[in-house]
């Protein structure tokens, strides 16, 4: 061990790649490079490599380099079981172990040392300091999502897992995506994918499972968006979903408006088509539970008793909009859910966080949804 409780062999990488002060920015040594397709190309590894006998393993795309997706995830494959323990992770090796020596410098413990794992090798291009997502951040984990989604689809891993990436460096790099949700679906080839956040009780068998029918838009814009024909897609995901647990699940649609638009007097998306809408499903469909449109105010009531092992709660929940489905997940089950894409031809996860860049360099960052999402990808892939 080397001194204040750091390894020896930290203490060598601290004099290699550690030697500046804690929050000076990480350049790689072609910082005047930039993360093309072609470059991604050449760093993967060959499929036939003897360290990737068997696709059955994780691709972990480790998000904007500035915030916690480093760190959660060295604690999460320090704590995880056994199958999640041999992913591939896509990043900055450098950089990576750099992080990982500042963080056992702090004092951070239950850390997974990135010398042992295998990484698919994409160097920053760009400085990056904790805290501070820049263009050059945001440019470096677009390019780790792209490569690890191709690790995924050429057979290399069974299903993606995502650490947290900031849009507005996105954006700022030329990355024009709501999120990457749609940048994976994009990928795929397919029209659209869904979110949909799970959560197993601690307390029981009952998962907590809630959709978004629609994802990163303006709330301005949800109204004109929703429509029949995309909330019974939307509950066609849902079901698909729900009867992994369930062979006759039951599901609960929130309303639109307060009170579910009582009766057109608070809003009349309920009552010109979205009653109708699910009426129509329920006729489709007659072996599953559907309620619904119910007021947004009361719609997890249910769910929140569940949680507390108060009895069984709905199977899934249908959320019109983002802030109204994540809202009541994130109050019941922060540190357990795990945002799920569904309609991929794989499975992604991710942490129901984002890349908390308040926290980001500090060693405090909890791991408990990566760890969620990891143990989900494996168990559900």
């Amino acid at each position: 061990m080397g001194t204040k409780g750091t390894p020896s062999s930290c203490n060598i990488r601290v004099q290699r790649t550690c030697s500046q002060p804690r929050r000076t920015p990480v350049v790689s040594p072609n910082s005047n490079s930039t993360i093309t397709s072609q470059r991604i190309i050449e760093a993967m590894p060959s499929p036939n490599a003897p360290s990737n006998p068997s696709p059955r393993r994780l691709a972990i795309a480790l998000g904007d380099p500035a915030g916690i997706g480093a760190e959660v995830t060295l604690k999460a494959l320090a704590s995880g079981t056994p199958e999640t323990q041999t992913p591939l992770l896509v990043g900055c090796r450098r950089w990576l172990e750099q992080h990982y020596c500042e963080l056992r410098q702090l004092g951070a413990g239950g850390l997974r040392d990135p010398a042992d794992l295998e990484l698919l090798d994409l160097p920053l291009a760009g400085a990056v300091q904790p805290g501070r997502s820049t263009p050059a951040s945001g440019d470096a984990c677009f390019h780790w999502l792209t490569a690890a989604t191709q690790a995924v689809q050429e057979g290399r891993c069974h299903a993606l897992v995502t650490a947290p990436i900031a849009k507005a460096s996105w954006h700022a790099a030329g990355h024009r995506y709501p999120g990457q949700t749609e940048r994976l679906a994009e990928l795929a080839g397919v029209p659209e994918a869904s979110m949909l956040f799970t959560a197993r009780n601690p307390n029981g068998s009952w998962r907590l499972n809630t959709l978004l029918a629609t994802t990163h838009i303006p709330l301005a814009e949800v109204p004109g968006t929703l429509n029949r024909g995309l909330v019974q897609r939307k509950l066609d995901t849902l079901l698909a979903f729900c009867r992994r647990f369930s062979a006759h699940p039951r599901l609960v649609v929130a309303g639109l408006n307060p009170h579910a638009g009582e009766a057109g007097q608070l809003g009349r998306e309920e009552a010109d088509w979205l009653e109708a809408g699910l009426e129509e499903w329920r006729q489709r469909l007659p072996d599953v539970q559907l309620e619904g449109p119910m007021p947004p105010d009361t719609c997890w009531l249910s769910a929140a008793a569940a949680w507390r092992g108060q009895g069984a709660g709905p199977d899934g929940y249908l959320a019109l909009y983002h802030d109204q489905g994540l809202i009541p997940v994130k109050l019941l089950a922060f540190d357990a859910a795990v945002n799920t894409s569904l309609g991929l031809p794989f499975l992604r996860t991710s942490p129901d966080h984002g890349t908390g860049f308040a926290i980001a360099g500090q060693g405090v960052a909890r791991p408990a949804s990566m760890a969620a999402a990891l143990e989900t990808a494996w168990n559900l892939g």
